[in-house]
Formats: structure tokens, C-alpha cells, sequence
């Protein structure tokens, strides 16, 4: 392997000390963010995840509360659940936890969340803002991608405005919580930003496209689809795909991502290992945006960017700091 390996453990540690001294200078002001999950079913990655991020909140001392439904629960159910958690004071921010069972629909609980307490900007008011470049709430996935390329250009003695400007970035994946908040933020920063999804590959356009591309940011959930021969030398290769597959030799479940690792390692400047890379800035990235959101509630939001090297200006009565 010749490519850098990004160590996203340690960029989310460092992230995670600055929370924790936020966290006690807001104790000293008497408030203590809040953090609520809401989970319907028995997906094995909702808990996952789930299990994550209140071992986080509780390690930082956060208010935190689990709502867990059943797989049969009716939307109505779901939807009064959120609007309780809306209603409590102490709930700074609220995580629906994805999939969702089939009888309850995404749009309809989204709907139903306080813009406020939105920490991943899935209402359409905060999803709007994100998309006119004025966010309340950055998503925490593709933030943390972009704090991690931030970190890493400026660590390797770039600057990361000249970088993104003189770059073509080509970002795999459509979703609304990572792929479409991503071509925003890269936009934003100046770069020349592709969009592809399974319609590209389909179309037998996507690996033309990331062959010709600086930066790659793959969020598609298909294991391996990015291989060697599809990227140029000296791309920058961040892989925000979580995939479980048995291992081969051993039948053991093993995480893996989008890229097929070894084969874009040997060709990349740098690469983001899975597990180990996008993931653990995405747990206290949450963290961050709860944290974040109790400012807001408490009237003390700054007006600086969000997000370090953005060229945002927030809305009146906007976040746009954490």
C-alpha cells in the first residue's frame, strides 16, 4: 500500500476533548445539552449505531433518552413519540435512526421534528437552508467528511481553499443524509463537484467519471464497487460506505467499505480505512451538533461559519457555529 492512511480515530479524539470542555462550560452555565434516539424495528445497524452514540453522550456527560418502538408500530405512535421528545426541555437534539419499518413514513416523522432539535437537517426547512448554503445544522456524516479533508490538506501543507478550487470531485452516492448534503458542501468550497449514483453506473458513466477525479467521496453501500483501475494516481479517497460481509476464510461478519481498499490504496495519496475513518468523526460530530443545538436554545449561537473553510453567511437567527 502506498497511500497515507487518514486516522479518523484520532481527528474524532481530538474533536471529542473540545466537546468535553464545551460540555462543562455549559454545566458552569447550568444547562446540559440533551440527546434523544428514536428507533423502530430490530435493524442490526440502528442499534449498532445507536449503541454508539449513547455510550458517547453518556461518557460526555449529555442527557440522553432511547426511544425504541416496535417493528409493528403505527405511524401515528411513531409520530407522537417524536412530537413528545420535541415538547421536552431537556432534549437539546433528536436522531431518527434509519430504516424505518415500511408502515412508517421518513417524510412524515421528519415533518414532524422541531427545526430546532433537527441535528441532522432532515426537515425540509433545515434541509432547504443547507441546500441555499445557509445551514442551521450540518449533517454529521458529511460534515466529518469534510472536516477530515480539511485536517488532512492543511496538515500535509495545503491550503484547502486552493486545493478544492483547482479540483474535480466526483461523489458517489445520491442519499438525502449523505450524498446530496455533500455535493453542497463541496460546492460551497469551490470545488468542480460530480454527482453519480446507480443510474451513473448503470449508464456505464461512473467509472469514467471518478477516473478523472481528484477527490472521491463514496457513500453508494455496494462493498468493493471502487476498485483500483477506476481511480487516477493521487486521488484522495474517502469511503463513507459500512458494508457486512462474511469473511471468506473464517464465515465471521467483517465491516467493509465502498472501496475496494487494497487495490485503491496502491494508487491513491490518501485513503480512509473502514471501520476506522469517516465513522468515528460521525459519532461525536452528532455530539457536536446537540451541543450545538443547546446553544441555539439558549440565544448564545455565534455568527462564524459552521464549518472551518466555508464561505457561508448565516441566516438571522441561524447556526452557523459549533
Amino acid at each position: 500500500m502506498s497511500a497515507l492512511l487518514i486516522d479518523g480515530k484520532a481527528y474524532a479524539a481530538d474533536l471529542r476533548n473540545e466537546l468535553t470542555a464545551q460540555v462543562a462550560e455549559l454545566a458552569e452555565e447550568g444547562c446540559q445539552p440533551g440527546l434523544a434516539t428514536v428507533v423502530a424495528g430490530d435493524a442490526y445497524p440502528a442499534h449498532a449505531y445507536e449503541r454508539r452514540v449513547r455510550r458517547l453522550a453518556e461518557q460526555l456527560g449529555l442527557h440522553y433518552v432511547r426511544e425504541a418502538l416496535p417493528a409493528d408500530v403505527p405511524e401515528a405512535e411513531a409520530v407522537a413519540t417524536v412530537g413528545k421528545l420535541c415538547s421536552d426541555p431537556r432534549i437539546s437534539g433528536i436522531l431518527i435512526l434509519r430504516p424505518l419499518p415500511p408502515q412508517v413514513s421518513e417524510a412524515t416523522l421528519y415533518r414532524a421534528l422541531d427545526p430546532l432539535k433537527d441535528i441532522e437537517s432532515v426537515h425540509p426547512v433545515n434541509a432547504g437552508l443547507l441546500a441555499l448554503d445557509r445551514p442551521r445544522f450540518v449533517p454529521s456524516t458529511p460534515a466529518s467528511v469534510f472536516h477530515l479533508l480539511d485536517r488532512y490538506l492543511r496538515e500535509s501543507g495545503r491550503d484547502p481553499e486552493r486545493v478544492y478550487q483547482g479540483s474535480n470531485m466526483v461523489i458517489v452516492g445520491r442519499s438525502a443524509n449523505v450524498g446530496k448534503p455533500a455535493v453542497n458542501l463541496g460546492m460551497a468550497r469551490g470545488a468542480t463537484v460530480l454527482s453519480c449514483d446507480v443510474h451513473s453506473y448503470r449508464a456505464g458513466l461512473l467509472f469514467e467519471h471518478t477516473a478523472h477525479a481528484d477527490i472521491v467521496i463514496i457513500a453508494a453501500g455496494s462493498p468493493g464497487l471502487l476498485r483500483g483501475e477506476h481511480v487516477r494516481d493521487g486521488v484522495i479517497a474517502v469511503d463513507v460506505g459500512i458494508n457486512a460481509v462474511p469473511d471468506t476464510e473464517t464465515g465471521k461478519i467483517r465491516l467493509v467499505g465502498d472501496l475496494d481498499f487494497r487495490s485503491v490504496a496502491e494508487r491513491a495519496e490518501a485513503i480512509t480505512p473502514v471501520p476506522g475513518g469517516v465513522g468515528p468523526i460521525t459519532d461525536v460530530w452528532l455530539l457536536r451538533n446537540t451541543i450545538a443545538a443547546a446553544r441555539l436554545a439558549r440565544g448564545v449561537a455565534t455568527a462564524r461559519p459552521w464549518i472551518e473553510g466555508m464561505r457561508l453567511q448565516p441566516a438571522d437567527g441561524l447556526l452557523s457555529a459549533g
